[in-house]
């Protein structure tokens, strides 16, 4: 059976995207079987295929935005491990030295406790003053996510700044590959990878929700499949953007 939701979508569908329905026109040069089916699909297609096609017209913005998103998600999962290697990674005054990779961590947890406080806690409150079932919609669930995700960008910007400038003034230790040490501890990484966090619990989950909502029962499977490609693409920007300003700072006096 179709859900409510599913129903409101399919409701919707009916009046967006009306110039698509022109495709399930029969004409007096369409030929149709004996079944009812098209003898050229190409030619003329059934309901049911113009509304998938409205489904994946409509969900395709959202994807292309989301991709953008993701790259900040990309960046902290992976630069953060080399920046990581450029700080003081020692525990307290112990010799244990935390794995670079190990502060990603951070990120999981906060996305694991968020999840269940949002959804007991922060959800129920919502609810009380806008009425809707899930507190916000499900598009500004997924705004929150991108504006914390520029935060986080702000956070690490500042983080960043201020490990390069120790490094000059005050290294612990000089790297053959890397160069110097820095002694700002890498604790200070936390914040940002924490904000990385919420912005995934909001945003990622958002997206789930978003395409099991907009898509018909036998297309949900796409849904996941769409959120995986925005993975990909984001994959690909983050490379392109690191590239440039590879390539741009290069030659600069103060170093890449």
């Amino acid at each position: 059976m179709r859900d409510a939701a599913s129903d409101a979508v399919a409701r919707a569908s009916v009046l967006h995207l009306r110039f698509l329905d022109k495709a399930a026109i029969i004409t007096p040069d369409d030929q149709v079987k004996s079944d009812g089916s098209a003898a050229n699909p190409w030619r003329l297609c059934s309901m049911q295929q113009v509304e998938q096609v409205k489904c994946l017209m409509r969900v395709i913005p959202i994807g292309v935005a989301a991709s953008i998103y993701y790259a900040v998600i990309v960046q902290q999962k992976t630069y953060v491990i080399f920046q990581a290697l450029q700080f003081d990674r020692r525990l307290g005054n112990t010799n244990f030295t935390i794995p670079a990779a190990s502060y990603i961590i951070f990120t999981m947890l906060a996305l694991t406790i968020w999840i269940p406080v949002y959804d007991r806690i922060i959800v129920p409150t919502l609810r009380r003053f806008t009425g809707k079932e899930g507190g916000i919609t499900v598009l500004q669930k997924m705004g929150v996510g991108m504006v914390l995700a520029i935060i986080t960008m702000l956070v690490s910007a500042l983080v960043e700044e201020r490990r390069r400038t120790l490094a000059i003034t005050k290294p612990v230790g000089i790297d053959p590959r890397r160069g110097a040490i820095s002694s700002l501890s890498g604790m200070w990484l936390i914040p940002q990878l924490s904000l990385v966090g919420l912005s995934e619990a909001f945003t990622l989950v958002g997206e789930v929700e978003f395409y099991y909502k907009q898509f018909p029962e036998n297309m949900r499977s796409i849904g996941g499949s769409f959120l995986f490609v925005g993975f990909a693409l984001s994959s690909y920007f983050s490379s392109f953007l690191v590239s440039v300003i590879h390539r741009t700072t290069s030659g600069a006096a103060t170093g890449q």
